[in-house]
């Protein structure tokens, strides 16, 4: 096994209950800037070892959504490239991670919401893992179980994904599973 962080336990046991992972998109899987073009077209930058964990999440077996207020063509496309849920425009992120939830049928410990700023307080204190990364907003931060290293957009996302397939004793296989035969 390759080395990793060593968590506390506690973390472990409420990361090894998740089987719905859910993000916040900027300033989470985004450094937070938003751009746009000369059209008024928005621009996201996404990290390709951020994507590489949500889909190895989505592997293990774990559902992923993408939860968003803004509305984003971006975000959209992302989510379909790897596979997972994308809700854009969301007024309301407890409501939808509620209802996400309740349709998987997976209680609220374990559910995971990954977030930066204010508008993800609420989906945070729902959730069995609250996570922050390393550059949220302190209000924010102070409500998370566990904050990463990296930056939003910077990795991360991948941070809480190793996170969540370490404590759930997937890392061997997922390996194994890569290397050739």
């Amino acid at each position: 096994m390759p080395d990793l962080p060593d968590y506390p336990d506690a973390l472990l046991a409420r990361a090894a209950k998740i089987r719905l992972a859910c993000f916040d998109v900027d300033g989470t899987l985004t450094d937070g800037r938003l751009l746009f073009d000369a059209a008024g077209g928005e621009m996201k930058a996404f990290h390709v070892h951020d994507g590489q964990g949500l889909a190895l999440l989505r592997k293990a077996g774990i559902a992923v959504a993408l939860v968003t207020a803004r509305a984003s063509a971006a975000v959209e496309r992302r989510a379909a490239e790897l596979g997972v849920q994308a809700h854009c425009a969301v007024g309301d992120k407890r409501a939808k991670v509620e209802e996400i939830r309740a349709h998987l049928g997976v209680g609220s410990d374990e559910v995971a919401f990954m977030g930066d700023d204010l508008p993800d307080l609420a989906p945070m204190r729902a959730a069995g893992l609250a996570v922050a990364p390393a550059n949220a907003h302190c209000w924010t931060a102070a409500h998370a179980h566990w904050r990463t290293s990296a930056r939003g957009g910077e990795g991360a996302v991948r941070e809480l994904c190793d996170l969540l397939l370490t404590a759930q004793n997937r890392v061997d296989a997922l390996i194994a599973g890569m290397a050739p035969a």
